[in-house]
């Protein structure tokens, strides 16, 4: 059998490699893939050379040990099922079907304690949006919403589409979302935001914001990837507010404005980044129980609505190509992989 694997090798260079299929050692179980979800963020920051090459991958998923210099196999959004076990494993898990944290290929070997089952009420295709579903959480956590205050999210890709239906369930006094493509919005609207606008309305939405016990937002989540929509965020935020960064943006430099009203506003920016939880919280909150939660509103969301492209894996290249080219059109995408 031959196992089908996306490479990174240079900047809008990726590649199919086939391999062969791999053979789990004791204590592993081979998974084969149905499906896997493209990181619209990190992933496209892969794709167009940004990704600064002396970081780690990522630190907390075994499967990507190792930096981000190029030739890189990435990804972590995997759906499949379990074709083959090997002792010391558990009874049970023959046939289960299951996601993993772990780069896009059709076949792969992995410890089982790193898997999580896949309810029967979802889709492929829709379990692929988990991580998405738990930084959309994670942010929401560290946002940490008061009654009645006013929200602004910069952003309407698939992570900044999942935290304003996150933000639309606590009780605000108005939630606005901002992005420059009409599909977005228009999603937008329908996930929650009492209003969507194009970067160019933001003096409209600040003044929508204002009010006669509040000017601006209270906090402001810039999630758009793009580091000019920082100043935008801030401006969008009132005095002693809060903006949330959200965004990877790999080499991508940030210039701020902080000599106008910022210097006197008391504005807090901070990061929020799904890799660890908030001190504070971590006496009753770990990465299982964020995960847990993660699936339950999985189950609410209209998920499928973000997933606006399918494209069997040998079709990867066109995939990266369509989100990044064609925003306008494509929010997320999802690499099949038939027998």
């Amino acid at each position: 059998m031959t196992a089908r694997a996306v490479s990174f090798h240079a900047p809008e260079e990726v590649r199919i490699e086939e391999r062969l299929v791999p053979n789990p050692d004791p204590g592993e179980v081979l998974v084969e893939t149905a499906c896997s979800g493209i990181s619209p963020g990190t992933e496209l920051l892969l794709y167009r050379g940004d990704a600064p090459a002396d970081l780690p991958a990522d630190e907390t998923i075994p499967s990507l040990a190792g930096g981000l210099d190029y030739p890189i196999s990435y990804g972590y959004a995997a759906v499949g099922r379990v074709i083959e076990t090997t002792e010391n494993v558990e009874d049970g898990w023959l046939g289960k079907r299951v996601f993993a944290f772990h780069p896009h290929t059709s076949h792969f070997c992995i410890d089982p304690a790193e898997l999580q089952c896949v309810p029967d009420d979802l889709s492929d295709a829709e379990a692929t949006l988990l991580p998405n579903v738990e930084a959309a959480i994670n942010v929401a956590m560290d946002a940490a919403p008061v009654v009645g205050e006013r929200a602004v999210v910069l952003g309407q890709g698939i992570l900044g589409l999942l935290t304003t239906a996150i933000l639309a369930d606590h009780p605000l006094a108005a939630l606005y979302t901002v992005d420059r493509y009409r599909l977005r919005r228009e999603r937008s609207r329908a996930l929650g935001a009492d209003e969507s606008v194009p970067p160019d309305a933001e003096t409209g939405l600040r003044d929508a914001l204002s009010g006669p016990h509040r000017e601006g937002a209270d906090f402001a989540v810039e999630l758009s990837g793009n580091p000019a929509a920082l100043d935008a965020a801030i401006d969008a935020t009132g005095y002693d507010g809060r903006v949330l960064v959200g965004s990877w943006y790999g080499n991508k430099r940030a210039s701020l404005d902080l000599g106008g009203r910022f210097h006197r506003s008391r504005i807090g920016i901070e990061s929020t980044q799904v890799s660890t939880i908030d001190p504070p919280l971590r006496g009753r909150w770990g990465k299982a129980r964020r995960l847990a939660l993660a699936w339950d509103r999985l189950n609410d969301l209209d998920t499928e609505a973000l997933l606006t492209h399918r494209l069997p894996v040998e079709e990867a290249p066109e995939a990266y190509r369509l989100l990044a080219e064609r925003p306008e059109e494509a929010i997320g995408a999802v690499l099949t992989y038939d027998p």
